[in-house]
Formats: structure tokens, C-alpha cells, sequence
């Protein structure tokens, strides 16, 4: 895991310095080594972590006049090592960035297609004046971009297009409605008008014939072909234990993240078959409704893992929050990302590599939003007065901080029933909807606030997806490509790249992947369980009180938080001082949000949270243009 920069110019001279300074801005990457290349045109840059070929890995790495700049890991390469070497190419490190670079040098721009991992990676092919950039299938690893004519200026993260210098720093007002409304800012946009992330699955080139992107995977779409649930259970449990045996391969100590929820429990279960002594991770808070460490250490107990854990209190996660800011350098407002980055500081003490379970809720249909899928189905076709009314009881429920509570869950259901079929999911996990998101916006802004704008990303995903539309099918599909891809995924990397800590997911294997993708929805999901076939694969190797315990995400409590030890900072950061100099919201709206949420009328965790977050985060970024000057 490494981070990446540079600048090409066709046309002209890269800015090697503003290079060097994209490098520094990123150095928590890489703090191993660093390397440039400069050659007419080009300009590349590397920060390495280095996880495999510990003395001959540097980058950028040069063979027959082809440089690249390779941040991630390729777990298949050796059989794609030894299938190049068959056909001439000679190799001298042991490194997965030689055999990427041969794969090009062999396939050309067709080269993604033959390699998987989690991977974000430049190439400056000189014989043919070329840049090619790449990105994963998933998007487990970021690379943002900006170009102008001739002129590619990219980097592994937002804040090395801002150090180099030659970026426009104007926001984007469309940016900030999707942030409002999702958490996070949806690719391919960014919170900058002229930075643009590079899609998952996709290859971008810079050659004489200008930029163009294109897309190299999809998800596959559920197989007609019948199989059975015990065919299915056998060959998800090959695949997922072939996948953490790969993700276990390194030339430094590797560890498993373990909360004692189903994914990670399964992770470390099937990496006990193949590492001992294995070590083990995880985090527990002071507050008893969000604690899962007593899961945690059941869990390792039963595998026999070497178990290291600690707590945390709310002053704790007050004190990270500044650093979590700087790190965070769009707004994001999933506050998992605070024990994420917890975590993942504190098994770095210990290890290099960590797996995680990320992608098995969003594969096998584990969140909650699933069981009311049917439900909420059901419930939107009740004629509006009977809605209402619903509402109207639901209201009045006793306001309660606990995590997913009662009055929490029922409320956010029914904010998902009225929206139509294919922004329901996008609805049940929003912080604002898009009417809501027009009353706290100042007056020049509103007119932005609209489904269309807000869940751009989501409905031309629904358009593209080919499923029906409020299908089980279009979920799945939403969580795996636009939720896991903007939102998990990203927490994952900037918490674990923080702590220059390389985290693998071996649910998100190309193989696991397509599977998973192939099967019918009846097969992971019923009326009142979710993660069917998964959990019978897992039986007999996963604790059966695991596997019986219910979803419980990886949250903090937030809501009594605000009321509590992080009250000062809402205080602040939502005064009407703070939000004047935003120019972006209406005062008195955010304002009576707060004060609704202090005096306990309402829980109003998800909009406070992502409205501190931006606010934060503009604070961070005080030399960004007023977002007014963006609408």
C-alpha cells in the first residue's frame, strides 16, 4: 500500500516541484521510501509502504521505456508472473509492480483486465507519449485527477492536487447537496468543480488523442443457472478461505481485525487455518450499547488467536477529531471512520497488514435496510392518510440515544417509504433528504436541492444497473457499487493509510466477488434474516453464537455525544458565527436542528454529524474558495 502523484504535460513541462509537494502531502502513505521520476513530459511520484519484496520494490519502477507508480497489492501475481515469463519477459525482483508493468508492456491498455487486487496505479509509456491511469474493480484504492488540454495533475488523495499547486480550488455546489445527502461526495465527482475521481473498474489514458476513460468490469448480473444451497455454501467457502490464504502473503507481520461481528469472525476463522500464531484486533467503547469487544474476545477465544484489545471513551474520539479532519480531506460524515482510525493506530503498534471484513454485508445482504426492503414495499402502497398517520405515531415515540433503537429504526424507515423504488435504500441511509436538505441550505442554494441533483449518482447507477427497478437485486447492486465503493471503502483507506497500516479484504476477491454477484437474492436473504448462504458456509467453522447474533454496525454513540463531551464543539462549529462565514446554510434551520437534538425532542445524530464534518472540514481547508462563488 503506497500512496502515488504526478504531472503530464503533452504539450509542455511538468511542475516537478509541485510533484515533490503532492509527495509530502501524502507522505503518511508511504513512510518507508520515496521516489521520482522525471522524464520530458512526466513527472511521477511514490511513497512506499512496503509489504513485499522489502529491498528491490522502489518505485516508480522503469523497464524498456515504460515508468509506473503502483499503489496496492496484486494477489495473483505469481501465476501471472510465471504466464509472462512463458512468453519472454525476464524479471528481476520478486515485487507484484514488476509483474504489472510487464503486464502492460505485454497487453497493452488491456492490461487491467489480467490483474487482481486493490490497486491505483499511473503508467508513462514514453515510447508512445501515453499516460495510463487504473483503478481497481471495487475502488478499494482512490486516485483523483485534474485535467486541462494536454495536462493530467492526479494523486492517491485530494490534498496532493492541492499541494502541488496548480489546481483550481472552486467548490462545487452540486457537490455539497450529494454530500448532504449521502455522507460523502459520490464519484466520479469531487468536492472541487475540477477534480474528478477515476471510476472503479476503470482505465483513463492521456495520449495525442486527448483523455477518455473506460471501463474494464461489471458486476456480473444474478445467473438463470439453478444451484442448490449446499453447492453454493461449499463453493463460497473455497473461494473466501482461497482469498484470505492470498491476503496473507507478505514479508511483514499481518493481522485480522476482529469486532466479533459474522465478517470479520469469518476472516479470522478461515486465517487461522493457515497462519498460527495469528494475531487479532479490535476496539471496545465505555458505552455498553455500542461495545462489542465482549463478542471480540469470544470469538478469539474459541479460534485461539493471540487477542489484543482496548477502550475508549467520548473524550477519547474528542480528542481524535481534529486529526481525523485534517486526514479527511473531502467532508465525510460516516463516524465510524473515528474507531476506524482508532483501530487501526492501534494495531499498527503490533502489525503492517490487517483483514477486515468489509464487503460481506454489502455481497450477502447483511444490512438492516434489507429486512424492511419487502416491508417498505408493502407499506408504500397504504393510502396517504393511513402514511400519515404512521408518521404521526412514530413522532411521538420516546427519543432514545441507544444505538439502533427503536424510535431510530422506525423513523428512518418510514423517511424511505414515499421515496420512489430506486432511491429507497439511498433514502433509509441519508442524513438529509433532498426537502430537507433546501431548508438548511441559504436561499441561492436551493434550488440544487432536489432528487435529481442529490442522488444523481444513484439514479443513473439504477439506469445502467439493468435490474428492476426497487428490486432486491438493484439494492445489492447500489451497496456494492456506490455505498461499499464512496463510503466503506473510503473509510477504510484514509483511516488504515493514516497509520501508514496496509488493510486487505478478502471478501471483496474478484472471485468472491462474481460469485456472490451470480447468486439469487433468495439465496442470502429471507423475510426476517439476512446472510443465509453465508452463515451455512461458515457453520461448524464460525461460533455458533456469532453466527446467530444480529447485525450490530461499527458505530459510536453519537447522539448522546453531541449532548455530552462533544457538545463544546457542536457549539462551535454550528454557531451562528461559524455558520456565517460558511455562506452556505440557513442560519436559523441549522441552528434549531442543534437545539432540537440538545433538548432531547429528537435524535437528529445523521444530519448534526455530516453538517460538523463539512464544517470541519472547511475549517481545514480555509483557503478554498466560498462555496456562494460554486452555485
Amino acid at each position: 500500500m503506497c500512496g502515488i502523484c504526478g504531472d503530464v504535460d503533452l504539450d509542455g513541462a511538468p511542475d516537478a516541484e509541485g510533484v515533490r509537494r503532492a509527495a509530502r502531502a501524502i507522505a503518511h502513505r508511504g513512510p518507508d521510501a520515496d521516489g521520482f521520476f522525471f522524464d520530458g513530459p512526466a513527472a511521477l511520484g511514490h511513497l512506499r509502504l512496503a509489504i513485499l519484496d522489502l529491498e528491490s520494490g522502489d518505485q516508480p519502477m522503469v523497464r524498456d521505456g515504460v515508468a509506473i507508480a503502483f499503489n496496492g497489492e496484486a494477489y495473483d501475481f505469481a501465476a501471472l508472473r510465471e504466464e509472462l515469463s512463458g512468453k519472454g519477459h525476464p524479471f528481476t525482483t520478486r515485487s507484484d509492480t514488476e509483474v504489472v508493468l510487464r503486464a502492460y508492456l505485454e497487453w497493452g491498455e488491456e492490461f487491467a483486465e489480467r490483474v487482481h487486487g486493490m490497486f491505483a496505479l499511473a503508467i508513462w509509456d514514453s515510447r508512445r507519449r501515453k499516460l495510463v491511469l487504473a483503478r481497481d474493480r471495487l475502488g478499494k484504492k482512490p486516485l483523483y485527477y485534474f485535467v486541462r488540454g494536454s495536462r493530467v495533475i492526479f494523486g492517491s488523495e485530494l490534498k496532493a492536487l492541492l499541494a502541488h499547486g496548480a489546481v483550481p480550488r472552486e467548490l462545487d455546489a452540486e457537490a455539497l447537496v450529494q454530500y448532504l445527502a449521502c455522507e460523502y461526495v459520490p464519484a466520479p465527482a469531487s468536492i472541487l468543480r475540477s477534480v474528478r475521481k477515476l471510476p472503479a473498474a476503470h482505465v483513463a489514458v492521456l495520449d495525442e488523442r486527448g483523455f477518455r476513460l473506460r471501463r474494464y468490469w461489471r458486476v456480473p448480473p444474478p445467473s438463470h443457472e439453478r444451484i442448490t444451497a449446499k453447492d453454493a455454501a461449499q463453493e463460497l467457502f473455497r473461494l473466501l478461505d482461497r482469498a484470505v490464504a492470498k491476503r496473507l502473503v507478505a514479508d511483514v507481520p499481518v493481522g485480522v481485525f476482529l469486532s466479533g461481528g459474522i465478517d470479520s469472525t469469518s476472516i479470522a476463522a478461515l486465517a487461522v487455518r493457515h497462519k498460527k500464531p495469528l494475531q487479532t484486533f479490535s476496539i471496545g467503547f465505555v458505552e455498553e450499547s455500542f461495545d462489542e469487544s465482549p463478542w471480540a474476545r469470544l470469538a478469539a477465544e474459541r479460534l485461539g488467536t493471540d487477542h489484543v484489545s482496548e477502550k475508549f471513551s467520548g473524550q477519547d474520539c474528542l480528542d481524535l477529531i481534529p486529526a481525523a479532519a485534517a486526514q479527511l480531506d473531502e467532508p465525510f460524515a460516516d463516524p465510524s471512520f473515528l474507531p476506524t482510525l482508532l483501530l487501526s493506530r492501534f494495531t499498527r503498534k503490533h502489525v503492517k497488514v490487517a483483514l477486515s471484513g468489509d464487503g460481506g454485508d454489502e455481497l450477502f445482504a447483511g444490512y438492516d435496510p434489507f429486512l424492511a426492503h419487502r416491508p417498505a414495499s408493502l407499506v408504500a402502497r397504504f393510502p396517504n392518510p393511513v402514511r400519515a398517520a404512521l408518521r404521526t405515531v412514530v413522532q411521538h415515540l420516546p427519543v432514545s440515544s441507544r444505538n439502533m433503537s427503536l424510535d431510530f429504526r422506525l423513523k428512518q424507515f418510514l423517511r424511505g417509504v414515499d421515496a420512489e423504488p430506486s432511491l429507497r435504500h439511498a433514502s433509509w441511509i441519508a442524513s438529509f433528504l433532498p426537502a430537507e436538505i433546501g431548508n438548511v441550505l441559504e436561499p441561492g442554494l436551493r434550488p440544487l436541492a432536489s432528487p435529481e441533483v442529490a442522488f444523481r449518482q444513484v439514479l443513473d447507477d439504477a439506469v445502467l444497473g439493468g435490474a428492476a427497478a426497487g428490486s432486491v437485486d438493484e439494492a445489492l447492486r447500489y451497496y456494492l457499487t456506490r455505498y461499499l465503493a464512496d463510503d466503506i471503502l473510503v473509510k477504510a483507506d484514509r483511516a488504515s493509510m493514516a497509520a501508514s497500516l496496509e488493510l486487505r479484504a478478502p471478501y471483496l476477491d474478484t472471485d468472491v466477488v462474481e460469485f456472490a454477484a451470480r447468486l439469487p437474492w433468495r439465496l442470502k436473504m429471507s423475510l426476517t434474516r439476512t446472510k443465509l448462504i453465508l452463515k451455512r458456509a461458515l457453520r461448524g467453522v464460525v461460533p455458533d453464537e456469532i453466527l446467530a447474533r444480529p447485525k450490530k454496525g461499527f458505530g459510536i454513540p453519537v447522539a448522546a455525544w453531541i449532548r455530552g463531551p462533544l457538545r463544546p464543539l457542536f457549539e462551535e462549529m454550528l454557531s451562528e458565527r461559524a455558520l456565517l462565514a460558511a455562506g452556505v446554510f440557513d442560519v436559523a434551520a441549522v441552528r434549531k436542528l442543534l437545539q432540537t437534538h440538545l433538548d432531547g425532542r429528537a435524535d437528529l445524530r445523521k444530519p448534526l454529524w455530516t453538517l460538523l464534518m463539512f464544517q470541519l472540514w472547511r475549517k481545514q481547508h480555509a483557503q478554498a474558495v466560498s462555496l456562494r462563488s460554486a452555485a
